[in-house]
């Protein structure tokens, strides 16, 4: 695997120079009828120097090869002049965004569910970038779907029966893009890419399933609003028997303790308002 080397090269402004002086100095052959010299000088001056010069904007680079072998690469900003004959490549080292189209994949629990990531990615080794990957664009492209694809197999999308059975995709966010941006940067190393930051940006359960998950996540609330409600009911009635028993305000046997056990639960439990009963007999006329 290429290793990067970066070079500087000398400045550009002085080679303008030079061009500038030969090409003054073969207009001026030209002119005394020196056609042999003066073309000899504007050839050296168009061939060897001029091709040299080169302009490198910040946060860009230019590979430099010479006839099949890597020479080096040019991260510093400015003009430079170089070996004429070498051959230049201009490669971005600007911050880019890749936003991953919505995958449907399945999730650990076989589920089939809809995922997308945004990634923001840059060039850290111009070497690797140009000589080990075909296109490393393409291949940022690809290897970031197949990393979404492997994290959204590896865990569930939500725990709806096993509340402490791990991370999930839906509400362990920050543990998953950490574990999707490990990877990445694992993945595009070969191709000298640094992975700045990755998120999931969409997910949900696909379209022919997501109808019955959203009704089993509604009845699982319902379940455990319930489960709360009876919990305070109880913790409630108790208390209040325990209340009426200390200030002995009344005198309830089994029997009558059972009919206000049932009468609290329905006014603390019902989900509508209690239309009270006056009873104007005894219980058990």
């Amino acid at each position: 695997m290429q290793t990067e080397k970066i070079i500087r090269p000398p400045s550009g402004y002085l080679t303008l120079g030079v061009f500038i002086v030969l090409l003054a100095a073969g207009i001026y052959l030209m002119a005394i009828r020196q056609f042999g010299w003066g073309t000899a000088v504007l050839l050296v001056d168009f061939i060897l120097v001029l091709p040299g010069l080169i302009i490198v904007n910040p946060n860009e680079s230019k590979v430099l090869t010479l006839f099949g072998k890597y020479v080096g690469t040019v991260k510093s900003d400015g003009f430079f002049w170089v070996n004429p004959l070498t051959s230049k490549k201009k490669l971005s080292l600007r911050a880019r965004n890749l936003n991953g189209q919505q995958l449907k994949v399945n999730d650990k629990m076989g589920n089939p569910i809809e995922i997308g990531a945004v990634v923001v990615w840059q060039v850290q080794e111009t070497a690797k970038a140009s000589f080990s990957v075909e296109d490393y664009i393409q291949y940022v492209s690809i290897q970031s779907e197949a990393a979404v694809r492997h994290l959204a197999n590896s865990f569930a999308y939500d725990n709806l029966e096993d509340e402490d059975a791990g991370i999930t995709l839906k509400d362990g966010a920050e543990t998953v893009n950490a574990l999707l941006e490990e990877e990445l940067n694992e993945r595009l190393s070969r191709a000298g890419i640094e992975v700045i930051e990755a998120r999931i940006s969409h997910l949900a359960y696909a379209q022919e399933i997501a109808s019955a998950m959203l009704q089993r996540q509604q009845a699982t609330a319902v379940i455990a609003a319930r489960k709360l409600i009876v919990e305070g009911a109880v913790g409630m009635v108790e208390m209040a028997l325990e209340r009426l028993s200390e200030k002995d305000i009344v005198t309830l046997d089994e029997e009558r303790k059972a009919a206000m056990v049932s009468n609290l639960l329905v006014v603390l439990c019902g989900d509508r308002n209690v239309q009270p009963v006056v009873n104007t007999g005894t219980l058990y006329n």
